[in-house]
């Protein structure tokens, strides 16, 4: 059983890549001759509000992709992170060359990849155009291009110069999603509509992140036209997925997380918490995309690179400056909480159906938080389509494509959805 849930992960091993990888202003982009570099270099400051280009670069070709046809440019743009402060995100904003043909404006998807690694090489963007390669979702961004729909798929927060990912934190994977919906049709030449109706994906951290936006859509970007989402492979309680990943082959997920809690919380304490071991395993992550995060920290355990050799639960107890513990803001990126359907008052409204699926093999996320975060929607009313494939985590996002592009398109065109809850 455990050879076969490992099968799609070990394809993946056994053919990726690596390719070597091939200043931004803060105000608002006026056309798309930005140099490469420039994409990912950090404004000293952002002031331009939440979704605004503030550099992009016609790309002349993205390769993970294959040959569809299609127009691409790398973007940077506005957007805040998990604490309300202002900041730059890259991403890709991909248009079909062929014409839109049906009604209305082309819709738009908003694409949160999966776990790529931290590394400031695994930047989706930067994979998409061939410029690094280990990413394995290129075939979900062409199913959209050859439906029609244009796509904008965000790199996550923290992938510019000297920065670091905050993986799995969920506001700033939210906003960022967001705002590159807001910010596609503010591409020079695009010909993309702010009217456009908007649908979300991701899968694995992308589905934490595109659920995320779902719950966030209405309060931190009401102008966008959200019809509906479709997450996959989610994440939702990260304290049942951290004491699962704990040293089994999927640890260096955890180690990531750990980087991305500390790295939104630098208050909290952190590296007083590690041994040698733990410092260096910290810098290597930070190097590191997926494959050879997996690789690197397969088996590794929290014990293993604690001072103390602290456990996960002793971890999340150890309280910081304002009395907070680890616990209580692991907590805090909890999926499901506080959600309602629109109009009920409650903390996330979510006024537009959701998709959420797994795979009945899934080996890295376990079932019982996957199958929370549903029952949590249902219970709250929301609109909510669940979805079983027979692959394990890596398969199951393969084997929904065409399902979760279809199920986009029953949105676009206003087709009733009532869940199957």
């Amino acid at each position: 059983m455990r050879r076969v849930a490992l099968l799609g992960v070990g394809a993946l091993f056994a053919t990726a890549l690596a390719v070597p990888a091939a200043t931004a202003d803060a105000a608002p982009a006026a056309d798309c001759a930005a140099a490469d570099a420039a994409i990912y270099r950090p404004p000293a400051s952002v002031t331009a509000a939440p979704g605004t280009v503030l550099a992009c670069r016609r790309v002349d070709a993205l390769p993970l992709v294959g040959d569809v046809p299609l127009t691409a440019w790398k973007v940077q743009y506005a957007s805040t992170d998990g604490r309300g402060k202002a900041v730059a995100v890259s991403g890709t904003v991909v248009v079909p060359r062929a014409a839109w043909t049906g009604p209305g404006e082309r819709p738009l998807v908003a694409f949160a990849p999966g776990t790529l690694g931290i590394g400031p090489q695994c930047a989706f963007s930067k994979q998409l155009a061939g410029e690094y390669q280990d990413a394995y979702e290129g075939g979900n961004i062409a199913a959209l291009l050859r439906a029609g729909y244009a796509v904008a798929a965000t790199d996550g927060a923290g992938y510019l110069d000297g920065q670091v990912h905050p993986y799995v934190s969920g506001a700033d994977a939210g906003h960022a999603l967001l705002d590159i919906a807001r910010a596609a049709p503010g591409v020079p030449g695009s010909g993309l509509s702010a009217a456009a109706r908007v649908g979300l994906w991701g899968y694995s951290e992308g589905g934490a992140g595109s659920l995320w936006a779902a719950q966030l859509a209405r309060s931190y970007a009401p102008g966008l036209s959200v019809v509906g989402v479709a997450s996959g492979g989610v994440p939702g309680d990260l304290k049942v997925v951290a004491k699962s990943l704990n040293g089994g082959a999927f640890a260096g997920f955890l180690l990531d997380a750990v980087i991305g809690m500390a790295t939104t919380h630098p208050e909290m304490p952190f590296d007083e918490l590690l041994d040698e071991e733990g410092r260096t395993a910290v810098r290597d992550a930070k190097m590191l995309c997926l494959v050879g995060t997996l690789a690197r920290f397969a088996g590794g355990r929290t014990e293993n690179y604690t001072r103390d050799g602290l456990t996960l639960d002793q971890i999340f107890a150890v309280r910081g400056p304002d009395g907070r513990t680890w616990g209580q803001i692991v907590d805090k990126n909890k999926l499901g909480t506080g959600v309602g359907p629109a109009g009920s008052g409650a903390r996330h409204e979510i006024g537009f159906p959701v998709l959420q699926y797994r795979g009945l093999l899934d080996e890295v996320i376990p079932a019982e938080t996957e199958e929370a975060t549903r029952q949590a929607y249902c219970a709250a009313r929301i609109p909510t389509q669940w979805n079983t494939y027979p692959g394990d985590h890596l398969l199951a996002d393969f084997q929904a494509v065409d399902d979760v592009v279809k199920w986009l398109g029953d949105r676009f065109a206003g087709r009733p959805m009532p869940g199957n809850c």
